[in-house]
């Protein structure tokens, strides 16, 4: 195989090398972590017209910031809140950390809607995504710049 950066050193091939492969895994965690955001609806649409909303399912992306906890009625509710507002979602699930976050895919629903007025709005989650992935990329970079600056040295 024909060596295609002949002018480079060993460790600057070797650096170059490195630097190739944190760079492809934080445009992959970009490109996968944004897949659930770019379909997310703006919470401050389903908070103006739930009766818009009323029985259908959507994706709602945001960080978690209030948690709520009701064992006598085993009720358990987080709000999700992102740049257009916040929301109450109701769970089933086990709550999510304050301060973290996730795209959920919730059902909205009102108990009436009259004369176009909903009325008893409840957003209940069905399934949750976690931002996992990112708090690996960013721990991976972390400790891809670490390395690269004991290399440097």
């Amino acid at each position: 195989m024909k060596n295609r950066l002949p002018h480079l050193s060993r460790l600057s091939r070797r650096t170059a090398q490195f630097l190739q492969a944190v760079f492809l895994v934080a445009a992959l965690g970009i490109l996968l972590g944004s897949c659930d955001r770019l379909r997310a609806t703006p919470i401050n649409e389903v908070n103006t017209s739930p009766a818009n909303f009323d029985g259908k399912e959507v994706v709602l992306h945001g960080v978690v910031t209030e948690l709520t906890r009701i064992p006598l009625i085993d009720m358990k509710s987080f709000v999700l809140k992102d740049e257009s507002g916040e929301i109450p979602i109701l769970t089933d699930h086990d709550l999510p950390k304050s301060g973290q976050e996730l795209s959920v895919k919730v059902k909205v629903q009102n108990l009436a809607i009259i004369n176009g007025e909903p009325l008893g709005t409840t957003i209940t989650e069905i399934e949750r995504h976690e931002w996992a992935i990112k708090d690996w990329i960013n721990q991976t970079v972390s400790q891809a710049a670490s390395n690269l600056s004991r290399l440097i040295k």
